[in-house]
């Protein structure tokens, strides 16, 4: 497989983190900093850049991660990877945040073939946005669509979907667990209601999503909120 050096950004979530994957290899600068985004985000692609003696002229693909997640965050992010990608003429792969933080849990905890991954992040409003994933070489595989509900309305897959291991709880959303469908918790052998996204896992799935065809222009690099238009103008101020 051809090396690639790609850029992937994320600012999904409270953690602001910029990544370099160059040759397989991946350097990471991630910060816990719920209002500092915008500020942040700029030098830490600055540094990754100037630490490998990089232009961003050097560069073949963006990537960031596209949501769900905070509506604001996603917002910095895209705007940032569509100006980089606008200017350099440059291919974007978006990745889904709940995913990310599927590879971190896959990673941390050393998932193994087959294992299932539950992924609930905050969604507020009483709300959680959900994803479910099997460990399929060492990476996520969705296993339906992501959707945001009421913690008592998650559910996991039907049986046969895949997941022959444990299902394991990742994301700040699993702090609701107590609201979950017992159907759910009981399958839940062990859960990290600390992972957030992080560009290094976006970065590392942006990699397979290059060479696997899936990335977009500029313009086509859009946020996903899941979360419908309806619902949207319901907040607070709108």
């Amino acid at each position: 497989m051809d090396s690639v050096k790609l850029l992937a950004l994320d600012t999904s979530s409270e953690g602001c983190s910029a990544a370099l994957w160059l040759d397989g290899q991946i350097t990471e600068r991630f910060e816990v900093a719920p209002r500092g985004h915008t500020r942040l985000l700029m030098p830490m692609v600055r540094e990754l850049l100037a630490e490998q003696g990089l232009s961003p002229s050097d560069l073949d693909a963006l990537a960031f991660a596209r949501g769900p997640g905070s509506f604001t965050g996603l917002r910095i992010a895209t705007g940032v990877i569509q100006g980089m990608a606008w200017g350099l003429d440059l291919p974007v792969v978006p990745v889904s945040s709940l995913a990310a933080v599927a590879l971190n849990a896959i990673e941390q905890q050393s998932l193994g073939e087959g294992d299932g991954i539950a992924v609930a992040f905050d969604a507020r409003m009483g709300e959680v946005y959900w994803g479910t994933f099997v460990c399929r070489d060492g990476l996520p595989e969705a296993l339906g669509n992501e959707r945001v509900c009421p913690p008592e309305a998650v559910a996991l897959p039907e049986s046969g979907a895949g997941v022959s291991g444990h299902w394991f709880g990742a994301g700040q959303g699993w702090k609701y667990r107590d609201a979950m469908p017992q159907a759910v918790t009981e399958h839940i052998s062990g859960m990290d209601d600390s992972l957030v996204p992080r560009a290094a896992q976006v970065a590392r799935l942006a990699e397979r999503g290059f060479h696997n065809g899936e990335a977009v222009s500029a313009d086509q690099a859009q946020p996903v909120y899941v979360r419908d238009e309806v619902t949207w103008k319901k907040l607070p101020g709108r």
